[in-house]
């Protein structure tokens, strides 16, 4: 596998290799390409993989993805190094999860004649998916919008949603003991607010100009600031948690009454599948706006507030609809962020990957 820098390139494939253990040993041995961002050892770091993660170092030494100029510069030994390392582990088939990390794997393996499997995890292609696209023989969609027009129909592309771990698929623990393990009084509404694997500055600031008004109008509030962002959030109070990093997302989704969330393919994915009512706030720093373009794939199952907006009339929007009286709107949205989603995309992956192996 490559992919890594955000959460958005590194969660999907944990939920393809859960899915691979869940029944069958699908997978004998793994090398996961990743870029060597903090996020990565977050994520991955306490987690037991089978096989060996090796960091292709592409960013410019002040962080941040490099330019197709430095790319060019850079991929040469970086692909190098992960022919080497498909050599050592005589790997059969390459998953491209997104990101810049992606293209000196991908060069690599089909320098080695290996199949060559992407994923794009974003309702629009990134460049990783649109540039390497041609060299592979499969490309996977984790929502409609981004698979090209007739891409479905006998050629590469396949539309089949976004990769879930098998804990959001499965029946979960009722709402009242999600919230008592949580810590939160079960008879009242909770407001999760989540701001993606990085945190979200502006949801900070919302939080902590109106959080005191949410709290007063009924709510409770549980805050993921971001890995140390802690003191961007509020001192600790009745109702009120603040976390840097939500380990055990199916259980928070769970308890909550609603969302207000940035739009990370992920983090949509995990609460359409629980179907949790959200508020979107689009991340307005990528070009391509594909956080807007997340969010629209939910349908009625998710409002977009862009950021000029958070101020107290969407506090006062998200009071009104965490009460009692809008429960039939809340209802009406969870059902339409159900229906965004098919069944058992990880399970597609693995499907796909071994078409691709014995294809090869």
């Amino acid at each position: 596998m490559a992919g890594g820098g955000t959460g958005g390139h590194i969660v999907p494939g944990l939920h393809v290799l859960e899915r691979a253990g869940s029944d069958a040993a699908w997978i004998e041995d793994l090398v996961w390409f990743t870029s060597g961002r903090p996020v990565e050892e977050r994520v991955l770091g306490a987690r037991k993989l089978p096989g060996e993660r090796i960091v292709l170092r592409l960013e410019p030494r002040g962080g941040g993805a490099p330019s197709p100029p430095a790319l060019a510069l850079r991929a040469p030994a970086a692909c190098l190094r992960a022919r080497r390392a498909l050599v050592r582990h005589r790997s059969q088939v390459l998953l491209g999860l997104g990101g810049f990390t992606t293209f000196p794997a991908v060069l690599a393996a089909r320098s080695l004649g290996l199949p060559v499997v992407l994923l794009e995890i974003n309702a629009t292609c990134g460049r990783a998916t649109r540039w390497l696209a041609p060299l592979a023989v499969r490309v996977l969609h984790a929502w409609r919008s981004s698979l090209p027009e007739g891409a479905g129909q006998g050629g590469r592309g396949r539309w089949i949603g976004p990769p879930l771990a098998p804990a959001f698929l499965e029946p979960g623990e009722p709402r009242e003991r999600a919230l008592e393990a949580l810590g939160f009084d079960p008879d009242r509404p909770l407001l999760c607010v989540l701001g993606g694997s990085q945190g979200a500055a502006a949801l900070n600031r919302f939080v902590c100009e109106h959080g005191p008004a949410l709290l007063a109008g009924g709510l409770q509030v549980l805050h993921q600031t971001g890995p140390g962002r802690r003191a961007e959030g509020l001192e600790e109070r009745p109702a009120y948690r603040a976390v840097e990093y939500v380990d055990r997302m199916e259980c928070v989704l769970r308890a909550g009454t609603l969302a207000l969330c940035r739009g990370g393919a992920s983090t949509l994915a995990e609460i359409a599948a629980i179907g949790l009512p959200a508020i979107v706030v689009p991340y307005g720093g990528h070009a391509d706006g594909h956080q807007g373009l997340n969010a629209r794939e939910l349908g009625a199952g998710a409002r977009i507030c862009e950021e000029s907006a958070l101020g107290a009339d969407l506090a006062n929007e998200l009071i009104r609809l965490g009460g009692s009286e809008a429960a039939s709107e809340r209802e009406a949205m969870s059902r339409a962020a159900r229906a965004a989603l098919p069944p058992d995309s990880a399970g597609s992956v693995l499907e796909e990957l071994c078409r691709a192996c014995a294809a090869s």
